[in-house]
């Protein structure tokens, strides 16, 4: 199909195809619709659905089809996370106390109520960033009020 540009300017107009084509058309997307509802285990179509056999040592074994909107949302969320820990290790970074050693310390208390403002995931956050290296503290949960005094030290601030 291509476009034609209208004369009056009034939008594209599409040059007609004949009925048969239109037909064929019609049955191939209706057929790739099919093929890709028979792989989908979520999908309620009958017929005989092809056996992909999983295996756990693929690489995208877990992982979402490539380019779908469920990779694309967690390469968002992903990014969004990443922002935060950098924010935190700032926060950190700018309202902590430098020791001797050169190391930035901020108590967990002091952290909670200036991360507050930007974020309720201050926990969740500080989870995440240890976990990649870019702080340390005791324990393996932190409370409001109860951990108040535990300090939190900065390793490294993340690129």
């Amino acid at each position: 199909m291509e476009n034609v540009e209208n004369a009056d300017d009034e939008g594209p107009v599409f040059e007609s195809i004949n009925f048969a084509d239109r037909i064929k058309l019609f049955q191939k997307k209706a057929e790739e619709h099919r093929k890709k509802q028979l792989e989908n285990p979520f999908s309620e179509w009958e017929g005989p659905r092809p056996v992909n056999k999983l295996d756990k040592s693929d690489e995208n074994y877990g992982r979402p089809v490539e380019g779908s909107k469920t990779d694309l949302r967690g390469k968002k969320a992903h990014e969004s996370v990443s922002n935060e820990v950098r924010v935190l290790c700032q926060m950190i970074k700018d309202y902590g106390e430098e020791l001797s050693d050169g190391s930035i310390v901020i108590s967990f208390g002091d952290l909670f109520q200036l991360y507050t403002h930007i974020s309720n995931k201050v926990v969740g956050i500080l989870l995440r960033a240890r976990k990649h290296g870019f702080v340390q503290f005791e324990g393996e949960m932190l409370f409001q009020r109860r951990d108040d005094n535990v300090p939190i030290r900065l390793v490294q601030m993340p690129s």
